[in-house]
């Protein structure tokens, strides 16, 4: 490991995404158990409750599955070596530009990247919202952010695999 700290900042995500998932569970569960019953008719309109809200244990899922083939791949997967200026290290690049020749590859982290665009920014919008910062004022303003921001992680994460696979093509 070339930075003793690695390990620790490891951990730190395990143990974020770990409280992420238990509180998104316990919230989804505690929200479905405050109304005994069911509306009789759904809202719709500005009440209805957005796409990305409501199927958020859905892309959250897809989420997951490609957290843990990613690590697969580019962490437990095939190790390649190089040598950079006398130093034998690891090469991502060789194993990047692999990985990304195969099409169905590219099209998983495709579907993976907009599902994680979904949650982000549905996560940034509510995350303010629970967090207090919330007014019918800035609202709006607040989602559009959220959209521009999560369409903006998700295309800077897909071009890279895009990128890889078009420029062998």
């Amino acid at each position: 490991i070339s930075n003793p700290l690695l390990p620790l900042a490891e951990g730190a995500l395990v143990l974020t995404l770990l409280t992420h998932i238990f509180t998104g569970a316990k919230l989804t569960i505690e929200n479905k158990s405050a109304r005994a019953q069911k509306y009789a008719m759904p809202s719709n309109g500005e009440k209805a409750a957005r796409f990305q809200s409501r199927f958020m244990i859905f892309h959250g899922s897809i989420i997951l599955v490609f957290i843990v083939l990613h690590l697969i791949t580019f962490k437990y997967g095939q190790h390649y070596v190089t040598n950079v200026r006398g130093v034998e290290m690891r090469d991502l690049h060789k194993l990047v530009l692999e990985v990304f020749q195969n099409p169905i590859y590219v099209g998983w982290y495709f579907v993976a990247m907009v599902s994680l665009g979904l949650h982000l920014s549905h996560g940034f919008f509510s995350s303010l919202a629970s967090a207090g910062i919330y007014s019918p004022k800035i609202s709006r303003a607040i989602s559009v952010f959220g959209y521009i921001y999560a369409v903006g992680v998700s295309v800077g994460f897909i071009s890279q695999p895009l990128y890889a696979y078009l420029s062998a093509h």
